[in-house]
């Protein structure tokens, strides 16, 4: 079995877990996030669980603070990895928003890892920016993909599968 490694990016509501979410209907799939320690983190100091343009800042933020003191964010995803070479999945989708971190994220596990940008032109061009680095600067990086969420929901498992296949199969 040949495993796949995906970094997933896109700015905040454009549909990455749902992307991930129908993959799984076609693949084995783990689906981790850079962000999952911080959260922790977060809640610990206060945060309610609700995504606002502020606690998108403060997240962002908090991130930049641990990775500077102790690189939680980057060791759960390398440890997260180690899990996933060691599993029965298919597909391990890593969501990093910023390029330094995607970047070296791939470095770091070298082999078979893609990148790519989800988009959903209508609600970003509506939405504009959220006010955080890691949120507005997801453009800020060359992807191997680019995946436009669009059209209709009964639509997207097809358009997944079509999409993730052709990566899967070069």
């Amino acid at each position: 079995m040949h495993q796949h490694v995906f970094v997933i990016n896109g700015s905040g509501g454009v549909g990455k877990d749902t992307i991930c979410e129908m993959a799984a209907a076609f693949w084995k799939v783990k689906n981790i996030s850079s962000i999952t320690p911080i959260l922790q983190v977060a809640r610990s100091a206060g945060w309610d669980g609700t995504k606002t343009p502020e606690a998108r800042r403060f997240l962002s933020q908090l991130k930049e603070v641990c990775t500077e003191f102790n690189d939680l964010p980057f060791r759960y995803c390398m440890e997260q990895y180690q899990n996933f070479m060691q599993s029965d999945a298919e597909i391990l989708f890593v969501h990093i928003r910023e390029p330094e971190a995607i970047i070296r994220f791939r470095e770091a596990v070298s082999g078979d890892c893609k990148t790519v940008l989800v988009q959903r032109p209508a609600l970003e061009q509506a939405r504009g920016t959220l006010g955080n680095r890691s949120d507005d600067g997801v453009t800020n990086y060359t992807y191997d993909g680019i995946f436009i969420n669009d059209g209709a929901l009964e639509e997207l498992p097809e358009k997944v599968y079509s999409f993730f296949k052709c990566f899967m199969e070069s």
